[in-house]
């Protein structure tokens, strides 16, 4: 969030991505998008394109890299890397199909390759000796970091993998009261926005089973029956009745404006089993709608299951859209 707001405040000149798909994304879209075709240098790094090659700064490069289902072969031989799965279990990964193209370099070789450029006989570290072997780059991970990587490289080849420690997942709450402790919003948040006008609702952004990060892979979610579409508002009957709301009626959904930056996003209402006054959307389409400094205190993570719209029917005057919002409550 730090980085969103001095993109925003034109106090980033570069930007270099190893992999994600930063612009799609991070909040405040519409904002950060136009901000970021003002950035000198935008560098990605990636496997496939995505919108954070076309959104792109005044001067821009592309550098395709080896996937991980490619072959990687490098001074010692076929390189294995490690990944972790959403479970925290790491475990190596080898690729074996022929690379798109000879002269695709790995994620590590590219990394290597610009810190040589940049640091040139400043630098410490024999970065050809690391491409060589990644196992090498992995023994210094486990001597910086030996309660997580200790002996990762034996470990990583192991069935199913390591899990790495997760004190959570056994139950063991490193706290004062050695407890699982609760926060309420006012206390996690570094703004908590209130909800008091009878159009206003709590919106909390959700993926799709067909979902994996940014990436869409179909239009078809079966958690919530949703075909054919993902621009849709997710919203109680009792709430749809009460704006007299026909199902599948277009609403513009306003996220808060009162620093002065409009915030809008067109969806489709539709009913669902949610609590009154709440209402969901799909990440990243409602990205939009989340303010950049709207974000945990501590983690700086995107507040996207906690934020304040207003739902009105499309084609309301725009008077009324612009209206700033009432009763901001501001924490910390």
């Amino acid at each position: 969030m730090d980085t969103c707001g001095a993109i925003l405040k034109g106090e980033v000149a570069a930007f270099i991505g190893l992999g994600g798909n930063f612009v799609r994304a991070a909040p405040d879209t519409g904002a950060l998008e136009e901000a970021w075709r003002r950035i000198q240098l935008t560098v990605q790094v990636s496997t496939k394109l995505n919108r954070s090659h076309i959104v792109h700064g005044e001067r821009s490069f592309i550098l395709p890299c080896l996937g991980r289902i490619e072959r990687d072969e490098q001074q010692s031989g076929v390189q294995a890397v490690t990944i972790e799965d959403a479970t925290g279990c790491v475990h190596a990964s080898v690729g074996h199909a022929a690379p798109a193209a000879p002269t695709l370099l790995s994620e590590p070789k590219i990394a290597a390759e610009l810190a040589k450029a940049t640091l040139e006989e400043r630098s410490t570290v024999d970065w050809d000796h690391w491409v060589a072997d990644y196992s090498r780059i992995r023994e210094q991970m486990a001597h910086t970091f030996p309660e997580t990587f200790h002996d990762i490289n034996k470990h990583m080849w192991a069935p199913g993998g390591v899990h790495r420690p997760l004190p959570a997942r056994v139950r063991t709450w490193n706290t004062e009261n050695k407890k699982a402790n609760f926060l309420t919003p006012k206390d996690f948040f570094e703004q908590h926005e209130a909800v008091s006008g009878e159009n206003e609702f709590d919106l909390i952004t959700l993926r799709s089973n067909d979902q994996f990060n940014t990436t869409v892979y179909g239009f078809n979610d079966r958690y919530r029956e949703i075909e054919g579409t993902r621009r849709v508002l997710l919203i109680n009957l009792k709430d749809m009745d009460r704006l007299k709301l026909a199902a599948g009626e277009t609403v513009e959904v306003i996220g808060d404006n009162s620093d002065g930056m409009m915030r809008k996003v067109r969806l489709a209402a539709t009913a669902f089993n949610i609590p009154e006054k709440c209402c969901a959307g799909y990440y990243p389409e409602c990205n939009a709608l989340i303010p950049w400094r709207h974000h945990a205190k501590e983690s700086k993570t995107p507040a996207g299951k906690l934020v304040r719209v207003r739902v009105v029917r499309s084609g309301t005057d725009e008077a009324l859209i612009g209206r700033s919002f009432r009763g901001t409550e501001e924490s910390g």
